[in-house]
């Protein structure tokens, strides 16, 4: 997609629209997991498999956005302008997000139908304290990725947008 850009405005500045996209699939995530979460507080039972899957196909789609576009243009990012101490931070950070990766996989595993929604209902409210957890910790690193490998390449404009938006995801 981003390939075909012509100059490295172009290409960055469309990284930058792919970023600005993936944070508010992120908040759109959260917004879910916070009703989501609220419906277990409220009466447990009555939470449908409707629900976990609209939650669960957003997480899902908002790992494989991270895995599949932004953290690659990242890095390719940090290899055009020669950044070392970006791709191996890029590295060190994304094997540290492959723990949460696993978090969320299993989460889908475990409700992925009508029978284990029901089978698992009872621990729904402890895998949201696990997920919590695990995407806390996802989106401070996927924030310092963000910060490190495109900010510090983007103009100061563009940085000081960065910076405002990661911040407050």
């Amino acid at each position: 997609m981003l390939e075909d850009c012509k100059s490295a405005l172009e290409r960055w500045g469309g990284v930058h629209q792919l970023i600005d996209r993936w944070l508010k699939e992120r908040r759109e995530l959260l917004v879910h997991f916070v009703e989501l979460k609220e419906a277990c507080d409220a009466e447990l039972e009555a939470v449908s498999k409707a629900q976990i899957d609209a939650f669960s196909e957003l997480l899902m789609d908002y790992i494989s956005a991270g895995h599949f576009e932004i953290y690659p243009q990242l890095r390719e990012e940090a290899k055009a302008f020669e950044d070392e101490a970006g791709l191996e931070l890029a590295d060190s950070l994304l094997a540290r997000l492959e723990m949460s990766t696993e978090l969320v996989l299993s989460f889908d595993a475990e409700y992925n139908s009508p029978g284990r929604v029901r089978q698992h209902l009872g621990r729904l409210p402890a895998w949201l304290e696990r997920l919590a957890h695990g995407l806390t910790e996802r989106f401070s690193l996927e924030d310092r990725l963000i910060g490190r490998v495109h900010a510090a390449h983007a103009p100061d404009a563009a940085r000081e947008e960065i910076a405002r938006t990661t911040s407050s995801s």
